[in-house]
């Protein structure tokens, strides 16, 4: 085994997983900050997306690996992967291509909840940053 990938092995190792072998990884859009989504990895799945540069999840439901966009075209490129000082979650950069959520939007993020109980849908194509005079 070679140093980086001793490294590697000794981060992934080191990282908090929940009791089914996972971990949340936040992917947030590069050109400008917008959270797009929210999966989870497990440490082959991180190894994966660490190694190819695409974007690797671990799905709960179907209990197997997938890379976004593998069947819709709507990729992610990895800029960077970060650790939060929990060391129990990830936050992936990417530069995404398409859409990120499987409704069509750009963001999964796309119901705003606000202190009176009432939902409403937020423009995933305008930075969410700005105040859009509603609150």
């Amino acid at each position: 085994m070679s140093e980086a990938t001793t490294g590697l092995e000794a981060v992934l190792a080191g990282l908090k997983y929940d009791p089914n072998g996972l971990i949340p990884a936040v992917v947030q859009d590069s050109r400008d900050g917008q959270v797009l989504m929210v999966a989870y990895m497990d440490r082959e799945a991180l190894r994966r997306t660490l190694s190819s540069g695409a974007t690797c999840f671990y799905s709960r439901s179907r209990k197997e690996y997938w890379v976004k966009g593998a069947t819709s075209g709507n990729t992610q490129r990895v800029v960077r992967v970060a650790i939060d000082c929990d060391q129990d979650c990830v936050l992936v950069v990417v530069e995404q291509k398409g859409v990120a959520c499987h409704t069509g939007k750009r963001s999964c993020f796309f119901r705003e909840l606000r202190p009176t109980g009432d939902v409403s849908q937020l423009d995933t194509q305008k930075a969410i940053y700005l105040n859009d005079g509603q609150s």
